[in-house]
């Protein structure tokens, strides 16, 4: 059966809101997931990624930084371990061949892909899709795409009701 897809556009204007929607989809992560992130150049790509571990319980000690010369990053999570993979200097799929990607997919872990735009191939069709855009100097347009009923439940969850 296939699952139902929809999408929710968010605002943040903080880098403080975006950690706060990152931690909100962190929090609901499982086993296998993989959030595939796309954005120009410092629209917010790590800094959701920091809050998706915070959500997934990555220790505060951990620093979630940007794997571009590294390629990727690992950080254990209460429930999985995070794997913070950057395509932004791979070139196609050969490179993702190279450093196991394939390996990491199947982990049981927590992928998160940024510039996932570069390969696309190499994103899976039920995978989370993060887009960021530049609504000014710090507020950003946060696009959500994936199952239906985790984007209402994240939804509610960053944007919740006022008290009546």
């Amino acid at each position: 059966m296939a699952v139902r897809r929809s999408s929710v556009v968010l605002v943040s204007k903080s880098p403080a809101e975006t950690l706060r929607i990152g931690r909100v989809i962190g929090s609901g992560l499982r086993s296998g997931d993989c959030v595939a992130l796309t954005g120009e150049l410092g629209a917010g790509k790590t800094c959701l990624t920091q809050g998706i571990a915070g959500g997934m319980g990555v220790p505060a000690s951990y620093v979630v930084a940007s794997p571009t010369f590294t390629l990727i990053n690992e950080y254990p999570g209460k429930a999985a371990t995070l794997y913070h993979l950057d395509l932004y200097r791979l070139s196609g799929p050969g490179d993702l061949e190279e450093i196991g990607y394939r390996e990491y997919r199947e982990s049981g872990g927590i992928l998160v892909v940024e510039w996932a735009d570069r390969i696309p191939l190499a994103i899976p069709e039920e995978a989370i899709r993060v887009t960021i855009s530049y609504l000014g100097l710090k507020a950003r347009r946060v696009e959500i795409t994936g199952d239906a009923g985790r984007i209402r439940s994240w939804s509610r969850k960053v944007r919740p009701r006022p008290d009546r």
